[in-house]
């Protein structure tokens, strides 16, 4: 992989079938990687078992104590005599051999803090679906300083922890990962790296397969779950631009796919797009709204059950 030590880190809960194909792409990977870290959170279908089978370590922690970037940061600080810490997700398949090898690769640049790979849409993918996948990760790589955010704004800090690696030293250099977040650990982390002057690497040559068929409930849970963030984490906007431009772009992107793939869709994502964007803005001003209702609007309620 390289002459750097690396070390791939996983949370887990209840996989299902996509975690075996997880596993199986992962045991398959040349070079293989220095360890396997996963972190399981009280599965219940064998999840954590058919781990130990396939020789990785397993450290297991108490379902409500999962907490998206205090976890993370606690397998970070186990593994901290490795360079490179990679993190997927139990639903990211890496799509060939040489995935990790490719995603670890940028980092022989010395500036690079930060990497991820790019996502292509699941097996059975609606044209919705795809075209989300399509937008946020193209085919051609990029390297991205603090300097990209005056024409790029918020997308500077874009990264994906369902596939990304961190130099470990650039890592702990900015504070790690920030615990009780309710998502977006790793765009906090990479816009911080941005601060300090490491740089940001796109790869679009390392590939999983990763996405989701969200329904409108859900979508608009998850874009309220990302308007508080953005509210909890108000220096990102105020340090990176806000990202009603990002969205008006994906907007554009949306309509001209569909209309030549899928158009009787667009209705569909139309009103996905309002969904989502009301979904976003109660977010934001999640801190007006009682905490019952911020739990039944959110997609990651047990969040909420730390702030009572």
């Amino acid at each position: 992989m390289s002459t750097q030590k690396v070390a791939v880190i996983i949370p887990t809960l209840n996989g299902g079938e996509v975690w075996l194909r997880c596993l199986n792409a992962l045991r398959h990977q040349v070079p293989q990687p220095d360890c396997v870290m996963i972190v399981d959170s009280g599965s219940t279908d064998g999840t954590d078992t058919a781990a130990l089978e396939a020789g990785f370590e397993l450290v297991r922690i108490a379902r409500g104590a999962f907490d998206h970037g205090g976890t993370r940061q606690m397998a970070a600080k186990r593994l901290v005599a490795f360079d490179v810490l990679v993190y997927l997700t139990q639903d990211a398949v890496l799509a060939s051999p040489g995935a990790l090898a490719q995603l670890v690769a940028p980092f022989a640049n010395s500036i690079v803090g930060v990497t991820y790979g790019r996502q292509l849409p699941r097996q059975g993918a609606g044209s919705i679906e795809a075209h989300a996948r399509f937008f946020n990760y193209p085919p051609q790589s990029n390297m991205r300083t603090f300097a990209d955010k005056a024409h790029m704004g918020i997308k500077a800090a874009f990264t994906s922890n369902s596939f990304a690696a961190y130099r470990t030293e650039a890592l702990l250099a900015v504070g790690g990962f920030p615990e009780s977040l309710i998502l977006g650990e790793d765009m906090v982390v990479a816009a911080r790296m941005l601060q300090a002057g490491w740089a940001v690497a796109y790869v679009a040559e390392a590939q999983v397969w990763h996405s989701h068929g969200y329904t409108l409930s859900e979508e608009f849970k998850r874009y309220f779950d990302i308007g508080v963030m953005h509210q909890d984490q108000a220096w990102i906007l105020r340090d990176f631009g806000k990202p009603e431009g990002e969205g008006s772009r994906f907007v554009r992107s949306e309509i001209a796919y569909l209309r030549g793939r899928a158009p009787w869709l667009l209705p569909s994502a139309f009103v996905r797009t309002m969904t989502k964007y009301l979904g976003y803005k109660l977010g934001q001003h999640s801190s007006s709204l009682p905490l019952l209702l911020k739990r039944n609007l959110s997609m990651h309620r047990r969040f909420w059950d730390r702030r009572q």
